[in-house]
């Protein structure tokens, strides 16, 4: 794999990152950002939408101090991956089976980097969704821990059948590649004000995540299309009726959650074996970017989970 540019100065990230352009089979360039194994494994991070790896820098720093190493993907159509083309700022997937195929390439990478490592899974949001049906699919791992996964979109079910019955004729007509409707400044990080945000409660973290985008526009991204939310609905109704995999499982979720289903998310974990649920009073979305007692219960309990899974 060929190395790649990474933004060090915004990602407050531990040294030590090999980060490389890898290529999935349908020829995607796809960002990879691989930290050296630590004594107790591997922790995969599969971000949200519009997140790119720069953001996981903390994240990483704080798995290190608990004894593990990361990898993190940029996937397709955000973070210096390859994107849509004329529309670089349009969050957009014709269906969510093409992020399996970046998952394919990062489970090469993971092959290659620590072959013998024992393997977790950290994901959040959009990320959960990808990891989901990843883990479905046979992604290895020994435990995987979730943050505000999008298992669901709090959607009327009015809207939601309404949307799918107009799935053909958007598509035909192009229409499918707008905006969602209503899209607004809340879905651009870096000129959306802290009071207006949905993200977190921290204004730190905040204001440290504005400027990542606001000093790098490279890694900006903006609100989803159509067919990005057409193709998030078919995937999460598609989830909802499988099984969990048999793997061990923890999700935290904060009460004033308003991006994703958290319906959704109760459902998926009161029916996952070996399961648990935590709701963290006050959080916003972010778990991870959080008030620092919030985000530091959640990654505890994340590689308290990890540290117990069998090697």
């Amino acid at each position: 794999m060929d190395p790649a540019p990474f933004h060090s100065d915004v990602a407050d990230a531990p040294p030590g990152a090999r980060v490389t352009w890898g290529h999935a089979d349908d020829g995607t360039r796809l960002r990879l950002a691989l930290w050296p194994p630590g004594p107790r494994g591997m922790v995969a991070i599969f971000p949200g939408r519009t997140e790119m790896i720069e953001k996981y820098g903390r994240v990483i720093s704080d798995l290190a101090g608990r004894g593990y190493g990361a990898a993190v993907i940029d996937w397709r159509g955000q973070g210096l991956s390859d994107r849509l083309k004329g529309k670089p700022l349009l969050g957009d997937i014709p269906d969510f089976s093409h992020f399996q195929r970046d998952v394919a390439v990062l489970r090469r990478a993971l092959d290659t980097h620590a072959p013998n490592a024992p393997r977790f899974v950290l994901a959040h949001s959009m990320g959960g969704c990808i990891a989901l049906r990843a883990l479905l699919d046979g992604f290895p791992g020994q435990a995987v821990s979730f943050s505000a996964p999008m298992w669901g979109l709090p959607l009327t079910g009015a809207l939601r059948r309404t949307i799918t019955a107009l799935r053909p004729a958007l598509g035909l007509s192009r229409l499918d590649l707008r905006e969602v409707p209503g899209a607004g400044i809340e879905f651009r990080l870096w000129e959306n004000p802290f009071d207006n945000n949905d993200l977190t409660s921290d204004r730190a973290t905040y204001e440290w995540m504005q400027h990542q985008v606001q000093a790098c526009p490279d890694l900006r991204l903006g609100a989803p299309s159509l067919r990005w939310l057409l193709a998030a609905l078919v995937e999460t109704t598609a989830l909802a009726g499988m099984p969990a995999p048999a793997i061990a499982a923890y999700c935290g979720l904060g009460t004033r959650e308003r991006i994703v289903s958290g319906d959704a998310i109760e459902t998926r974990m009161a029916e996952w074996p070996n399961g648990r649920l935590d709701l963290f009073d006050g959080a916003l979305h972010e778990l991870l970017m959080e008030q620092p007692k919030t985000r530091a219960d959640f990654l505890n309990r994340t590689c308290d989970l990890f540290d117990a899974a069998p090697r």
